[in-house]
Order: C-alpha cells, then structure tokens, then sequence
C-alpha cells in the first residue's frame, strides 16, 4: 500500500512538471512561433503602422512652416517602427539564403520586388540618417545636409511608392491572421496564434522607444524651430 502511494505521488510530481513544462513551451510559441508566417505578419503589420505615421509626415512636409516642430517628432518616432520593419524584413532575408526549410518553403519575394528592395532599404537609411546629422548639426549645415536630406527623400518616396504598391494586395490575409478579431475585444485576441503575443509587444515596444527618443531630443528642436524663417526666405 505505501509503495503504491508512493509510486501515485511520484507519477503526480512528473505530470505536474510534464504540464508546467508544456505550459512554458505554450507561453514561449505565443512570443516566438510562427516560423515564416509570423514574420510576415509582423512585416505587414508595421508597414501599415508605417504608412500611418508616414501619411502623418506628409501632412508636416505640406505645411512645415506652421509644422516644422511635428515634421521633427514624427521624425524621431518613425526610427522605432522603421528599424523594426527592416529587422522583420531583413531577417527574412537571412534565414532564406542561410537555407532554412521553413522559409525556403515559403520562398522569396517576387523578383521585381527583389530588386527593388536593396534601393528602398538604401534611400530609407539616407533619408532618416541625414535628418538626425541635421537635427544634432542644426541649421548651420543646411547647405551641405539639406540637400542630400531632401534629394533622398524623393529618392524613397519614389522607391517607396512602387514597394507599397507592389505589396498592397499581400497585406490583408496576414493582417487578418493576427487581428481578425480585434472587433471583439480581448476576447477576439485571446487565440493562441503561436508568436501574436510576440509580435504586438514588438509593435508596441518599438513605438514606445521611438516615441522615447522623439521626446528625449525635443531640446534638439529649438534651433531649426527658431531659425526656419530666416532659412525659408533665404
């Protein structure tokens, strides 16, 4: 009788620990899974937080005089997403021509989109690399900076252009993979969709550093705010 008590009390300690561990294994799929699926997800999802935050941008460009100090913000901000849309994407790239199974499945872009990419990635670091040189350099170098800052940018927005367009019809399915409940509340993003919870808090953090970082360099802003109008009528 004591052996077989205790034989019941040995099997129960390995159950628990079997459940806890497949518990932990649960909790980290819902950070880390989803393989090349959830990469995409991810890129669609912060491309259109980008292109939210990027139509804001547009609307500072088209009235900078009244909205230089926001242009500035936006700008700093965008840095968090962006660096998270070129981490999705770029890792993507790696694990495919590293030869991973799973992403080798899945396969790559198409070729135009490719070819394309390399130009976008390039443009984009120009054009927010010149913006920060600008924003520490002050007004002072806006006749070395401003034009390469501003030749870059219609450089992207061309080549950004093209790669939003030909990705657009690519956006809805992922997006409703991860989000198609989000109507419901909590309870329509309460499914296990192995590496959501991962994804969000990718989201989220990397809004909240850009967020941290525009806020930290608002000093940073006094010069140009101060001297635009003498730069605009010069």
């Amino acid at each position: 009788m004591a052996i077989d008590q205790r034989r019941s009390v040995g099997e129960g300690d390995r159950e628990r620990q079997r459940s806890a561990q497949r518990g932990r294994l649960e909790d980290n799929g819902r950070l880390t899974g989803g393989g090349p699926d959830g990469n995409e997800r991810l890129t669609a999802a912060s491309g259109i937080l980008l292109l939210v935050l990027f139509a804001a941008l547009g609307v500072t460009i088209l009235r900078i005089g009244q909205l230089l100090w926001l242009h500035l913000f936006l700008g700093m901000l965008l840095i968090g997403p962006v660096l998270l849309k070129l981490a999705s994407t770029g890792y993507r790239f790696a694990r495919y021509y590293a030869a991973n199974p799973a992403y080798r499945r899945k396969g790559p872009p198409e070729a135009p989109m490719r070819l394309l990419a390399p130009l976008v990635v390039l443009s984009t670091v120009v054009v927010f690399g010149s913006g920060v040189a600008l924003l520490f350099a002050g007004p002072s170098a806006r006749g070395t900076l401003f034009p390469i800052h501003k030749l870059s940018f219609f450089a992207w927005l061309a080549l950004t252009g093209v790669h939003v367009l030909g990705h657009l019809a690519d956006l809805p399915a992922p997006l409703r993979a991860d989000y198609g409940g989000a109507g419901k509340g909590l309870a329509g993003l309460s499914g296990r969709e192995p590496g959501r919870d991962g994804r969000m808090l990718s989201l989220a953090g990397m809004l909240v550093a850009g967020l941290v970082l525009a806020v930290l360099l608002i000093p940073e802003f006094g010069p140009w705010v101060n001297g635009f109008h003498g730069f605009h009528h010069h």
